[in-house]
């Protein structure tokens, strides 16, 4: 049964994505929450003077962010949670006016990440990123989102491709251009982002533009377990655990919140989980108290935080049988025979009982042994961050879809957990660790 604070919690998870409708926004929300919270926001550029009982958080490139909290009577470890902030889209190239047939003006896009080209077309879209701009001496980034029914990639009518049910190969370079304009009337996309900035548009010398999709998200179903959205995928783990991490209460650990960019293309970029951004931001903690990162590492924890697959309505052969989560059955823990996926016994352990104590159900995915998956943030960002670390989700639908299928109740699930794993703490034993 879903309960109401569990449709309450989806409610505000699909309001909050509304307003990220890229990378650039999704981290400067968060800023905006942290700096409600009495945040500080370092500079990776200056010296840092952390303080015991303080609050302090990080940005890179505008689309990554670290937050932490000092406490009071100091720490020797770390409980770490990493998400994403990114998902499948189109991007505009530099140049993005194309002119089709002398008739219509189009948008000059490739494919960001590994998308669902179909779920792109017949749907209102518009344009958000950020540009850069020359502000007298300085040359400084804006995010930007040009928030009207602006775009839209039409269809070929099926009297004009009767093969369409067949199975098509969509033509990137041809077939998902969106309709911006007629010909004779066509203003460059980046007017339109200087006149929502309040800038000269010869002032903006260069621009990071994506399409977005503008249906709302909605909670539906008979008994409204349901809801869809764009980018469930990875901003429901993104949401989860950066507010789990605001609220949590304080222990003897120190907690951490990595929101990463970059990951839908493989993360090996400075604002991504194969750079040295958290590994360095934990040198700098310990450094100003003194302490041995190795040491704080061998007693710390990590949870990466990336949806999975339900075992789908539709096509269950799909999926491993023993292996195959549902929606609204609770968090899940992911496996992967080669890593993949980071999780391994004792990080499985030790999150079931985190969860267990929080009377959070938990369920397994594997993929299929005949079918390969993808990668995450944990076995990533693991050859940088060497400690414990466990691959989790939501159970959802159509990942890499414009538009994504989830269940209510796991988002209060996710958030309990999450809270719960950031009131934790490790500490090592013989063979293995207490938690507590």
């Amino acid at each position: 049964m879903i309960r109401p604070e569990m449709k309450q919690c989806t409610k505000a998870l699909i309001d909050w994505i509304a307003k990220a409708p890229t990378a650039y926004q999704a981290i400067a929300l968060c800023e905006e929450e942290l700096q409600a919270k009495g945040y500080e926001k370092l500079g990776e550029e200056k010296a840092w003077c952390l303080r015991p009982g303080k609050r302090y958080y990080v940005t890179k490139n505008g689309t990554s962010l670290i937050a932490f909290r000092i406490p009071s009577a100091g720490a020797k470890s770390f409980m770490i949670s990493a998400s994403h902030s990114d998902s499948p889209t189109f991007k505009l190239k530099e140049n993005a006016m194309n002119i089709a047939f002398s008739t219509y003006a189009r948008l000059n896009t490739e494919m960001y990440g590994g998308l669902i080209a179909a779920s792109w077309f017949d749907r209102p879209l518009s344009v958000a990123g950020r540009v850069v701009i020359k502000a007298e001496e300085r040359i400084v980034a804006k995010p930007v989102c040009l928030d009207r029914d602006l775009v839209l990639i039409p269809n070929v009518a099926i009297h004009q491709n009767r093969s369409i049910n067949e199975g098509y190969r969509y033509d990137l370079a041809k077939d998902t251009f969106p309709l911006w304009s007629m010909a004779g009337d066509a203003p460059d996309v980046l007017e339109y982002a200087a006149q929502a900035l309040g800038v000269a548009r010869e002032n903006i010398l260069s621009s990071d533009l994506y399409l977005y999709n503008r249906t709302p998200g909605v909670i539906f179903g008979a008994d409204e377990a349901f809801f869809a959205a764009p980018r469930i995928d990875d901003l429901m783990c993104a949401y989860t655990c950066f507010h789990s991490f605001l609220e949590a209460g304080e222990t003897s650990t120190l907690p951490v919140c990595a929101v990463f960019d970059n990951e839908e293309t493989g993360s090996a970029t400075k604002q991504g989980a194969a750079s040295f951004f958290l590994r360095d931001v934990l040198q700098r903690i310990c450094d100003a108290f003194g302490l041995s990162l190795s040491q704080m590492l061998a007693s710390s924890m990590m949870v990466s935080a990336d949806n999975g697959h339900a075992r789908h309505v539709n096509h269950p052969e799909l999926s491993d049988a023993d292996n195959a989560p549902a929606l609204n059955g609770g968090v899940v823990i992911k496996n992967n025979a080669a890593q993949h996926y980071t999780t391994d016994g004792m990080s499985f352990s030790l999150f079931a009982q985190i969860c267990k104590n929080a009377q959070v159900p938990t369920q397994l995915f594997a993929n299929r042994s005949d079918l390969r998956g993808g990668s995450t943030l944990g076995s990533i960002s693991n050859t940088m961050v060497p400690l414990v670390t466990v691959d989790i989700g939501a159970a959802q639908f159509a990942m890499h879809s414009s538009y994504e299928t989830a269940g209510c109740a796991d988002t209060w699930y996710l958030l309990r957990a999450m809270r719960a794993f950031y009131e934790s703490t490790l500490t090592p034993c013989d063979g293995g660790f207490l938690l507590h």
